[in-house]
């Protein structure tokens, strides 16, 4: 856009027509597409991602429907007769081009305070976008910091200072007050206008509407911020719930014997492994558990809670301490269920979970169990498997002042037990858990060499990767 100051130049031709005409059709085109994509974008409030794809595609919009501008400009060229003052700055839009961009040109106007006699002299798009009637005439230098913030007041005096006494142009932005009350961000351009001893004769400026801008580029940076403090909220509950979850679960690898000071065609040789689900963040409350009881007794112990992340770990953490605290108390499975059920109805953030405690005497090979909305231990003996019959239990949490049963079964050398939770056997949600497919082994656990095999058999059977949801398996055997 030439200025007075470089008046005696020629004014440069204009690009042929054809290749400016592409490039507005072109821009046309994108601008259609962006605007396409933020009527689908997500404006849920409570969806961070969403409102910042949102206020991109704003503030991609109003990028494109200021080039679109610029080019309509550039495609009418500078007009062949002279106007008045800097309306040569200015070539109307195209009618359809107005209305598909909100008449852009409305957003920019033009403006010249001239030293010497005093006049002042607007473009009808100045009076718009400061919302002056025409009739009340232009604003000079001196009355133009009425209407501006007070903060932004000295902003303005040190533009105008910059281009009338050191002749410097200038660049700034600013905040108004329209006479209607509404506040504009406006952006000011200029450069002083020299007479033919070099002073400065007149300061010319354009200043355009930029309030829609800043306010999409503002949206963008807030919605980028909060999306940025939501994720660091997340990896960080991620890993606190991953700590805790390390901390809470039995720290041995590995098979683990039972008792721990021998061997014998009674004792048990454990395995276990937790299994990820393959979004790290959906870190749930499945746990395991193996303990040595006093007396020679053991326990084994599965489940699962309601929930992801800290919430979810924090309460298997409490329900797993409830119960490992109890079953060292010499409280019987059944009666534990109850407690537990208790204690999840009485906590501050309730929630619903499912388990199986199982208690192994190895001088009698009995195992006492109790579940609680949770799939049957399975029982592999002699080449062939089968689920136990489960005893009454309702989920924990579900009802107050709930009753469970309790069950035993005497179990001989060369037994072995699965325990396992709900998500084992299935890798997302369409699809169904099958405990046929886990009675299937049985040929494979009778070859085994020990517990930790059938763990690893376990594993490469239904999935450690890709998994929608977490799960836990654990493998006991009589007679390690």
């Amino acid at each position: 856009m030439p200025s007075h100051v470089f008046a005696d130049r020629p004014a440069p031709q204009p690009p042929e027509r054809g290749t400016v005409d592409a490039l507005i059709t072109r821009t046309r085109r994108l601008r259609g597409d962006v605007d396409a994509v933020r009527r689908d974008a997500v404006t849920d409030e409570d969806d961070p991602q969403g409102r910042w794809q949102r206020a991109l595609c704003d503030l991609a919009v109003h990028h494109l429907d200021d080039l679109s501008a610029h080019l309509g400009q550039l495609k009418e060229g500078l007009p062949q007769e002279p106007r008045d003052a800097f309306e040569d700055e200015f070539a109307e839009y195209e009618a359809d081009h107005a209305q598909s961009t909100g008449s852009l040109l409305s957003r920019v106007g033009s403006a010249e305070w001239n030293l010497l006699t005093d006049e002042v002299s607007w473009s009808d798009e100045l009076y718009q976008i400061l919302g002056r009637s025409p009739g009340s005439g232009p604003m000079t230098l001196d009355e133009l910091p009425s209407i501006v913030f007070a903060e932004d007041q000295g902003l303005l005096t040190a533009l105008v200072t910059d281009c009338l006494v050191d002749g410097r142009p200038i660049d700034g932005e600013f905040r108004m007050v329209r006479t209607d009350g509404r506040v504009r961000t406006v952006h000011m351009m200029g450069e002083p206008v020299l007479d033919a001893d070099g002073s400065t004769a007149a300061m010319w400026a354009v200043l355009r509407d930029v309030s829609e801008l800043r306010r999409s580029q503002r949206a963008v940076r807030e919605t980028r911020d909060s999306l940025q403090r939501r994720q660091h909220f997340a990896q960080t509950e991620h890993r606190l719930a991953v700590e805790l979850q390390e901390a809470v679960l039995p720290p041995w690898r590995g098979s683990l014997q039972f008792p721990l000071d021998g061997e014998g065609p009674t004792a048990l040789d454990v395995a276990a492994r937790y299994l990820p689900s393959a979004n790290s963040a959906l870190i749930g409350g499945d746990w395991y558990d193996a303990l040595q009881l006093p007396g020679g007794e053991s326990l084994l112990s599965v489940g699962d809670l309601t929930g992801h992340g800290v919430s979810a770990t924090s309460a298997m953490a409490m329900l797993l301490g409830a119960l490992r605290g109890m079953a060292v108390a010499g409280i019987r499975p059944g009666q534990l269920m109850a407690h537990l059920n208790q204690l999840l109805e009485t906590s501050v953030q309730p929630a619903l979970g499912s388990a199986v405690c199982c208690r192994y005497d190895p001088a009698s090979q009995t195992l006492s169990w109790a579940q609680a909305g949770h799939p049957a231990p399975l029982l592999f003996r002699n080449g062939t498997g089968r689920a136990l019959t489960p005893p009454d239990g309702v989920l924990l949490g579900a009802r107050s002042g709930a009753e469970y049963e309790q069950a035993e079964v005497r179990l001989l050398p060369g037994d072995l037990l699965v325990l396992h939770t709900d998500c084992l056997t299935r890798r997302n949600a369409a699809e169904e858990g099958e405990t046929d497919r886990l009675l299937a082994l049985a040929p494979r656990f009778a070859g085994a060499r020990d517990a930790q095999e059938c763990v690893r058999t376990v594993v490469e059977t239904f999935g450690e990767d890709g998994r929608e949801h977490d799960a836990c398996v654990m493998v006991a055997r009589i007679g390690a």
